[in-house]
């Protein structure tokens, strides 16, 4: 986030995420599901600890609820550095780490690449040439921009490095299934 808009965004992403409503699915009025598993809900408080035990500070949630369910409340982490765990890996569960720049230049490209996965990314911003400029040079099977989570059938899906193989929907699908041969021969 901007450094200038960095304490307003974090304090309107903590105070969302501390108003979501965890519960049962079956329950109309549940925002958000557990964790799919013990193991999932364990691994992704494996990544809250860590975060803590590196520096990170949640501004909301920060652990696993307690009482029935696999349910982990929805964390935001701040004051998080570039080679933080909670950074560089895909946690797939409910936490966000907010950190400031100053510019969206080269170091701000590198620092959202050094990252072993790639299977999205978010650019928000009111300059849509610039927002095109970052998309082109970030690493990532996705990138949505001034909006996030947004499929459709006909947009091929998945990630860079060792976030998939691969696409999901659109055409590009069909490569899945598909046995490219060049034959040639000198007549």
């Amino acid at each position: 986030m901007h450094e200038r808009h960095f304490d307003k965004v974090v304090a309107g992403v903590s105070g969302h995420a501390k108003s979501i409503k965890l519960g049962s699915g079956l329950d109309p009025t549940t925002q958000m599901g557990p964790m799919v598993s013990e193991t999932q809900r364990d691994r992704v408080s494996g990544y809250l600890e860590a975060g803590k035990k590196e520096g990170a500070k949640a501004t909301a949630g920060g652990k696993a609820r307690n009482g029935a369910g696999y349910f982990i409340e929805p964390t935001v982490f701040v004051d998080t550095k570039p080679g933080m765990k909670v950074v560089k890996e895909e946690i797939f569960g409910p936490v966000v780490t907010v950190s400031p720049f100053t510019d969206a230049g080269e170091t701000l490209v590198q620092e959202a690449n050094d990252t072993i996965y790639g299977l999205a990314a978010g650019i928000w911003t009111r300059d849509v040439s610039k927002a095109h400029a970052l998309a082109a040079r970030l690493k990532a099977g996705t990138v949505w921009i001034n909006c996030y989570n947004i499929f459709d059938a006909a947009l091929p899906f998945g990630g860079y490095k060792q976030s998939g193989w691969g696409r999901e929907m659109g055409e590009a699908v069909l490569d899945n299934y598909l046995a490219t041969k060049a034959v040639t021969i000198a007549l």
